[in-house]
């Protein structure tokens, strides 16, 4: 991987988007009422070239061919959701180029760590904001290449969720989110890791880049850009799944609530690890176990085991930010 340029005025890009260029995923937040901004990117950047991607056509593939054009963009841009987001931040750290986010998706937890809450904000940042390095979380799969996080990692309760509701795609994203929620709650297994030679059953683990709230566990939603720590939450497995599923609660009045009626973990089942670096060696009890998440998208694993090799990078990308 490169080194993110320093911080700074968006680089060469002018106010008609020359020098950008912009991937959208339509599919990113299917399911929210938000008004599609690919209209507005075109009106307000005429010079940029914003291309949507087909459903059988890879990021990577397609940055790569404009990069080895006769006019190789000086920024990259994506239109979408944290998946989509993330997946372009691994392909602009490794192109050493600056990224910029428009919020497309149905949750948008990294833009908002920007300070970008929407298109409009998007476009002033571009034209008024600052390039800023920011750190980011690396993962590599036992002896696997490394993968870009930006938000978290997870594994155990919530990667099982993911999985399920994947299955029922057909009931939409919602839905589909609370069926899974259901069965859940009456099959979920603890998941059997081991860190530093030690031997635990956890429902789940997260690793949050930067500092989360003392009280959360699940570490869904970087909340600012600066992050100078990997925020670990170790779940351990002595109360039953209703505390489990409520652990994944990230809002803080949901909590409080939670909390308020005894559903909600207590302090002691949950380990905080506050490092750069981290081994975690996962110990599936089965297949539904062999996978982890990173920033909501699911990556399958070895059902035998597997290994996550985590490590915060210092000043790793360049990011646009308000």
């Amino acid at each position: 991987m490169t080194h993110a340029q320093a911080d700074g005025h968006p680089p060469h890009i002018g106010p008609d988007g020359a020098g950008l260029l912009v991937l959208r995923n339509r599919r990113a937040g299917a399911s929210s009422l938000r008004a599609d901004p690919g209209g507005r990117l075109l009106r307000e950047l005429p010079a940029a070239r914003v291309r949507e991607l087909e459903p059988d056509e890879d990021m990577a593939d397609v940055v790569a061919e404009a990069i080895a054009g006769d006019d190789p963009p000086r920024m990259l841009g994506v239109l979408g959701g944290d998946g989509s987001v993330s997946a372009m931040a691994h392909i602009a750290r490794t192109a050493d180029l600056p990224l910029w986010v428009v919020p497309g998706g149905t949750f948008n937890h990294f833009s908002r760590s920007l300070g970008i809450d929407g298109p409009d904000a998007a476009i002033a940042a571009l034209r008024g904001g600052r390039v800023r390095a920011i750190d980011v979380l690396e993962v590599r799969v036992d002896e696997g290449d490394p993968q870009t996080v930006l938000n978290a990692a997870s594994l155990g309760l919530y990667a099982g969720l993911i999985d399920e509701r994947e299955r029922r795609q057909s009931l939409g994203k919602w839905l589909g989110a609370l069926v899974a929620a259901s069965d859940e709650i009456t099959e979920a297994q603890p998941t059997e890791i081991v860190v530093d030679g030690r031997r635990a059953r956890v429902w789940s683990v997260f690793i949050g880049v930067g500092l989360h709230a003392s009280d959360q566990v699940a570490t869904l939603q970087r909340s600012e850009a600066d992050a100078g720590t990997l925020d670990i939450r170790i779940h351990h497995a002595r109360g039953g799944r209703l505390r489990a599923l409520a652990s994944l609660a990230f809002g803080r009045r949901t909590r409080a609530v939670l909390r308020a009626l005894r559903v909600f973990p207590p302090a002691r089942d949950v380990e905080r690890r506050l490092v750069d670096t981290l081994e975690l060696r996962v110990r599936p009890v089965d297949a539904d176990q062999a996978a982890w998440v990173h920033d909501g998208e699911l990556e399958k694993a070895p059902e035998s085991g597997f290994t996550l090799h985590l490590r915060r990078v210092p000043a790793a990308l360049s990011v646009v930010t308000a």
